[in-house]
């Protein structure tokens, strides 16, 4: 679950989606609850299917499709007939084509009912903000009271836009903590004293010792141009563009990055790593980095949820030991890390929000969506264990983050049985960041957010991964974005943030 930020091509995409979704909420027919949904819901909150009449629900997921979807929406279809007289028509859209994919299906006007969204792939603030997807506090409340009785209240609060919730937040983890990630191997091969290891000057020492004990091939900071030294900032637009707001912030002001000391020292360190050979040379235009598949690495960096280091080490095939950098933190971009929105356009919204409450309450749903068939795809261990098959590895690989309540899954051998428990204890010990809840608005300056997503991709990957000079190429790029509009972005942001802080009283 590394895909936490916005991304520039995001930024490019929300510039797009700005012209196309223009005046969509107006195109949309407003779908009031019929009587027969109204009449279908119980008591006890339970739908009553055979009031309903059916319907299908058409669905967009994130991800590479599978051979076996076809044979598992059977069984889907047929307990959600069941519940609440609906079938459903999965597609799945990989992983680099979803955002593209649905800004071409939305801007047609399809009718489509539910599709996933987020901070980071079909961008759910731009999204929301123009139309594309439906107002849900009224179906919430009708038809998802489940949904609000599991769900932490931050994840809705934190995804409001203008106090309306626009998608439903899968139960996750909810809080955001960056850790320095290592490979144990080389930490016991040279007794590394990791256990005060925060910042990037700290790794210096550990730095040295691969370098001049190991092979040239053995990479002592594993990381591609995406590298971002951690600040302890809330990023308005992502870390690719350097404007942020201190989380420790006493004055609520958003702040231009490269011309605080804290970046500036982060620079100057990574430039003598890159010097050092700590770094691979072609550092500034490495997309990705196969360390975790070679296993020739000391550290590099993740994000981490309880528990991360089993999985990380199960897939690496080796053992992987981590050290944070900081407090877990929740950021509203990490409260919209992985949702599920109705479209406006769905013919069906009541009984799409049936249907989410399903993914997010019905255990037996839940689990079918993500591992498949019980005795096909998984073996059922001891409760609440499984175990996969290899249909599962061959044909049916769902990403599980992004189907809903995860609290609800089984879980593999391995895996300790307080994994969720700790999920929960890992959400409540985060500090808030002074900016969650706010959704920065980039219309009035979105010409300005353009150039300097331009900029940013001309300086950030060299500047921060210390492929070039600091003193000579820090004064450039700040002046670049200052002739890109930077300043003009803050200066909207926080009228923008002031007015959003005083209604918060």
């Amino acid at each position: 679950m590394t895909k936490k930020k916005l991304s520039l091509l995001s930024l490019a995409l929300v510039m797009l989606l700005s012209v196309v979704l223009a005046g969509c909420g107006d195109k949309k027919e407003n779908n009031a609850s019929s009587g027969k949904e109204q009449n279908a819901v119980q008591n006890d909150g339970t739908i009553d299917a055979s009031k309903l009449d059916p319907v299908a629900l058409k669905l967009y997921l994130i991800g590479p499709n599978q051979k076996d979807l076809p044979k598992v929406q059977e069984e889907i279809n047929k307990y959600v007939t069941e519940k609440i007289n609906a079938k459903v028509d999965i597609t799945m859209i990989d992983w680099g084509d979803y955002s593209q994919r649905m800004q071409v299906i939305t801007s047609s006007g399809e009718d489509y009912d539910i599709a996933f969204t987020s901070s980071w792939a079909f961008d759910y603030l731009p999204n929301a903000a123009k139309g594309a997807f439906m107002p849900l506090n009224d179906l919430l409340d009708q038809y998802g009271k489940g949904i609000k009785e599991v769900l932490d209240p931050r994840f809705l609060e934190g995804t409001k836009v203008n106090g309306v919730n626009y998608g439903i937040p899968a139960n996750k983890e909810l809080a955001q903590q960056w850790v320095w990630r290592f490979n144990k191997k080389y930490v016991d091969k040279y007794n590394l004293d990791i256990s005060n290891v925060t910042t990037l000057e700290d790794l210096e020492p550990l730095l040295k010792t691969i370098k001049e004990n190991e092979p040239a091939d053995i990479t002592p900071l594993a990381v591609p141009k995406g590298f971002k030294p951690y600040l302890p900032v809330d990023f308005l637009l992502g870390d690719e563009i350097p404007i942020g707001m201190y989380l420790d912030s006493k004055d609520f002001k958003f702040t231009n990055l490269l011309e605080t000391p804290e970046l500036k020292a982060n620079l100057n360190t990574m430039r003598n790593y890159y010097k050092a050979g700590y770094v691979r040379e072609d550092v500034a235009t490495l997309d990705g980095i196969d360390n975790m598949k070679t296993g020739k690495w000391l550290v590099d960096r993740e994000i981490i949820q309880p528990y991360a280091e089993l999985g990380w080490s199960r897939s690496a095939g080796y053992d992987i030991i981590s050290r944070p950098m900081h407090t877990p933190v929740i950021y509203t971009s990490s409260a919209a890390g992985s949702m599920l929105a109705i479209s406006s356009y769905s013919k069906n919204p009541e009984r799409s929000m049936m249907f989410l409450n399903l993914l997010n309450t019905d255990t037996y749903l839940r689990n079918l969506i993500q591992y498949g068939i019980e005795d096909v795809h998984y073996k059922k261990l001891e409760d609440p264990y499984i175990e996969d098959l290899p249909a599962m590895q061959d044909s049916y690989a769902m990403p599980g983050f992004a189907l809903g309540n995860m609290f609800l899954t089984y879980l593999h051998d391995g895996e300790p049985k307080d994994k969720w428990d700790a999920f929960e204890k890992f959400n409540s010990s985060a500090i808030v960041a002074p900016t969650f809840g706010f959704n920065f608005d980039t219309a009035p300056v979105k010409t300005e957010v353009a150039s300097v997503t331009n900029v940013a991709k001309e300086f950030i990957p060299s500047l921060y991964t210390g492929s070039v000079d600091p003193d000579e190429y820090l004064p450039k790029a700040i002046q670049k974005f200052k002739d890109a509009g930077i300043d003009k972005v803050i200066a909207e942001a926080q009228k923008q943030f002031d007015a959003w802080k005083a209604e918060q009283k």
